[in-house]
């Protein structure tokens, strides 16, 4: 003790756990050149053996072009739908205790815990017309599987845990002060909830969206066996780029997924900036 306080008083830099600066950079450095910069810049500089005609006409094909609205498109409408649910979800998390909360609690989480391919497989035994749901739904002329309702839904399920984790810890930390003020001031409730509470969570709620939206763009493993998989019509790029590699169009499919990769790159920067923005309205440290 009296060794470290010598060396703090005169100027030298007291021992540390870790190995130096320089190190563990050098290290980190190296770390994510072998796990991800040298994987992507290989996927770069195979796309690169094409000609500007040869990756055009790979990343806008018909039935690429196809996959893309189905993509983006379905990504879009589950997020919007966990945006509304999740918020709800967490809600009642936050502001009820009922019997059984900890095991919701839990069941929000399953999606991360549940390998893909397994959450497709139940959906589609769930949804498919000889299904428990389905069985009763298809007669009345409403097919929820192998059709691009059945990749919404497979995205919906995927993307709720992001929405509900982001938003519940800044309900949680909501001043409930705030609420009581507003309420005595005479707001009805849905004045408080979008003139006190809303604002609040709003950059939460943008950042959970995100989110989703990101993490639905790349979902593979549940789509392919609820959607059918039918060329133009419920295709996802992800098995896009499948279909190529196993066609052995190596530069094809890198190509379709470079442009995945710039849109996924976008979607990381405009998470980032949700929540540096977010931090700035709560005050929390960067």
């Amino acid at each position: 003790m009296k060794t470290t306080q010598n060396l703090t008083k005169s100027g030298s830099t007291p021992p540390r756990v870790l190995p130096g600066f320089n190190l563990t950079l050098g290290y980190t450095v190296l770390y994510l050149s072998l796990i991800v910069l040298i994987p992507l810049s290989a996927l770069v500089f195979k796309t690169f053996t094409l000609t500007w005609d040869q990756f055009w006409a790979a990343v806008t094909g018909q039935r690429v072009m196809a996959s893309y609205r189905l993509t983006f498109g379905a990504s879009l409408i589950a997020a919007l739908v966990n945006v509304v649910f999740g918020l709800l979800v967490a809600w009642v998390l936050v502001r009820y205790d009922f019997f059984g909360k900890k095991v919701v609690d839990a069941l929000v989480d399953l999606p991360f815990a549940l390998p893909t391919a397994v959450a497709g497989i139940s959906l589609t035994a769930l949804l498919a017309g000889n299904g428990w749901i389905g069985q009763y739904l298809e007669p009345l002329g409403i097919q929820l599987a192998f059709n691009p309702n059945g990749v919404v839904i497979a995205l919906i399920f995927i993307g709720l845990p992001f929405v509900v984790r982001t938003v519940q810890p800044v309900l949680e930390d909501t001043e409930k002060e705030l609420e009581e003020a507003a309420s005595c001031l005479g707001a009805t409730r849905w004045q408080t909830f979008t003139r006190v509470i809303f604002p609040s969570i709003a950059p939460a709620l943008l950042t959970g969206f995100a989110m989703a939206f990101a993490r639905a763009i790349g979902e593979y493993g549940s789509v392919i066996f609820i959607a059918g998989n039918m060329p133009m019509v419920s295709e996802i790029t992800p098995l896009i780029i499948i279909g190529k590699l196993e066609q052995y169009d190596y530069a094809g499919a890198t190509a379709v997924a470079l442009v995945m990769l710039v849109i996924s790159f976008i979607l990381l920067l405009v998470i980032n900036a949700l929540q540096a923005w977010q931090r700035r309205r709560t005050g929390a440290p960067a």
